[in-house]
């Protein structure tokens, strides 16, 4: 083969060559060494873009003494880039001197510790050099609950073994190594190639004796693969991965779960409203097959803006005015002149320089993060971070370091990297919206002006809610234009649609032209903006709405309190009612919803397993009697069920 022949020549004069390039296309896209064929094309075999293709070239000729040049035409797969790598060397008269390259050091990997590591490293990208046995899955390697559910989940089926129940609180590779050794015969795996790091025996013993004394019978462990019993035990963390030729075996696996859930009238997701979303709202009960009015407590409307009647005349107005949609991206075509309008109000509500809207909240947190963020940088996100912000840090490529829900956690991980050359970026929520409580924003900034990162606030939950205008968490804590970003959703307290970064102007004109999701997505309706627009004029105008939204959450809490019930550390309009275990979660929810309550029933993955709770959202319109007959509901609806309540 041709592409053969080039490697080859170039091999034998310049030996490290094609293992330095290969080394450079793994860190860039996270293929293993195996897969990176030197005759795949790069677009159809192995699905690299061409933004990707110039980033690692850029690399490359920086790393190895070439002049930038324009990436040529017919550099479609590593053969053809050695080729011309060859080519610029010889051009150049230079003689090839390849840069160090941090090396693993090699040890002699048993079978189990190599095909635990694969499996790692095929579902997170990383190389298995530098999956760390002792690394911790989520500060060091960014390995979230979903990602460590979807590798145990593979493992028996890998390691032809049955069923495993592995414990909770498995923080290492080490430990789930350790877990494993007992249950598998090491003489049916392929022998082991030397490549990893292995666990010493002091250690094994180590994480054997941890892994002892977590216990097997835990209801929240996680069993995987497990034929359900007549009790079903599984939670939606059992339907992440199951392995199967089929790709749609795993849905059917859940849509029996699903279906036994709904018959139990334990999920009751999505039932459809049939009146405005205010104090009361009338829903379709798809379970008892009637239309029925509840108390409403699942809203994020918390200033009851979305039935306001000047934002209401807004939008109608709006779509009169320009029409229905705007058909088209906002650098072609898309732009109309109520979203620069709501641009400037948004960061002058902010206090900000500048503002970029985009088409949801989800979608800010995907583009801002993915376009600041690369391969040689770090986020550092907070464990609780919404799922929205966690998917950017995955979209970004950066390495992603998830520290524990409090601020120690996170100094000891930014000294851990306090020499990392490339960018930092700390990101949080302003409220966690399923824990309700506020980040420690002035430590926060104190740390990342210690150790050099920029920070982002997710302020979805916290615009309209906290500060003394509704500004939001930085007015909170009197430190407004003290965080490098503000990122926020329209579709809460400001009743439309939509979200949006605030910031310094040249950083929101570089989003303008790097964040995909912005670039590459039509943009809200310019009768959207409208009502928007008319939502922060009301609430500047009427602070009090902000006032009695703060009476009527001290009012519940007080309820709740003194009934016993456990709120952990809210601090905002979300008040969680923990209970921890799904299946008393689950039915707890169910014994509110009989009684008229509307709320949320949390379960993996808006919180870990073992983390269940009812999520209620209290708002401005709720009045004193809402208040006290919604907490007459819970600890009724606890007492049914045996949740601990006083009353």
């Amino acid at each position: 083969m041709m592409n053969e022949q080039v490697i080859d020549h170039i091999a034998t004069p310049d030996a490290g060559l094609q293992a330095y390039v290969l080394g450079m296309f793994q860190t860039h896209t996270g293929y293993a060494r195996a897969d990176l064929v030197p005759d795949a094309d790069f677009e159809s075999d192995l699905g690299i873009d061409s933004v990707t293709l110039a980033t690692t070239l850029a690399e490359l000729y920086k790393a190895l003494g070439l002049p930038s040049r324009q990436n040529p035409q017919q550099t479609s797969t590593i053969a053809l880039v050695l080729a011309h790598i060859g080519q610029c060397l010889e051009q150049d008269g230079k003689t090839l001197a390849l840069p160090q390259r941090p090396c693993v050091p090699e040890h002699a990997a048993d079978a189990l510790t190599t095909a635990v590591i694969a499996a790692y490293s095929r579902h997170t990208g990383y190389k298995p050099g530098d999956l760390a046995p002792d690394a911790e899955l989520e500060s060091d390697l960014g390995i979230d609950s979903v990602t460590q559910a979807a590798v145990l989940s593979e493992l028996p089926k890998l390691l032809g073994i049955a069923a495993v129940t592995f414990p909770t609180g498995l923080t290492s590779i080490a430990q789930v190594i350790a877990h494993l050794r007992p249950l598998v015969h090491l003489d049916m795996l392929e022998p082991a190639a030397p490549a990893m790091a292995v666990p010493s025996a002091t250690e094994e013993k180590k994480w054997s004796e941890f892994i002892d004394n977590l216990g097997h019978a835990d209801a929240s462990a996680l069993s995987v693969a497990a034929e359900p019993a007549a009790d079903d035990a599984r939670t939606m963390r059992d339907f992440v991965n199951i392995p199967h030729r089929d790709l749609f075996h795993k849905a059917r696996e859940f849509n029996t779960f699903y279906q036994r859930k709904q018959q139990e009238q334990l999920y009751w997701y999505g039932m459809p409203l049939e009146s405005r979303c205010s104090n009361r709202a009338v829903i379709y009960d798809e379970v008892s097959g009637k239309r029925r009015e509840f108390l409403m407590f699942a809203s994020n409307n918390y200033l009851g803006l979305a039935n306001h009647p000047e934002v209401i005349e807004a939008i109608v107005k709006g779509v009169r005015e320009y029409g229905a949609t705007n058909t088209g991206c906002r650098l072609i075509g898309g732009t109309n002149v109520l979203h620069m309008e709501l641009e400037r109000r948004l960061a002058k509500l902010k206090g900000r320089q500048a503002c970029i809207v985009y088409p949801s909240g989800y979608s800010a947190n995907l583009g801002c993060i993915s376009a600041l963020a690369g391969q040689n940088d770090l986020i550092f996100t907070d464990a609780l971070n919404h799922m929205s912000i966690q998917d950017g840090c995955k979209l970004a490529g950066a390495a992603r370091k998830i520290y524990p829900h409090d601020l120690d956690g996170l100094e000891n991980i930014l000294q851990k990297y306090a020499d990392h050359d490339g960018g930092k970026l700390i990101v949080t929520d302003g409220v966690f919206s399923m824990h309700g409580d506020v980040v420690d924003l002035p430590r926060l900034v104190a740390l990342a002006k210690q150790y050099g990162a920029r920070v982002l606030i997710d302020d979805a939950h916290s615009t309209g809610v906290l500060g003394r205008t509704g500004s939001g968490t930085t007015e909170h804590f009197g430190m407004k234009g003290a965080v490098d970003l503000e990122v926020g959703t329209m579709s809460k307290t400001l009743a439309g649609v939509g979200g949006f970064v605030c910031g310094d102007e040249e950083v929101v004109d570089y989003l303008r032209f790097y964040s995909h999701s912005y670039v590459f997505a039509a943009t809200i309706p310019a009768a959207v903006a409208a009502g928007l627009i008319a939502a922060i004029d009301v609430m500047e105008r009427e602070p009090q709405r902000i006032s009695k939204l703060w009476r009527n959450v001290h009012h519940l809490r007080g309820h709740l309190l003194e009934a016993g019930f456990d709120l952990e550390h809210s601090a905002s309009a979300i008040i969680p009612v923990v209970v921890g275990d799904d299946r008393k979660t689950l039915e707890f929810g169910r014994a509110a919803r009989a009684r008229g309550l509307y709320c949320q029933t949390v379960v993996f993955p808006g919180v870990a397993v073992g983390d269940a709770r009812l999520r209620i959202s209290v708002s401005c319109e709720h009045t004193a009697d809402d208040l006290d007959e919604a907490a007459q509901i819970l600890v009724d609806a606890a007492k049914e069920v045996g949740v601990e309540v006083r009353g």
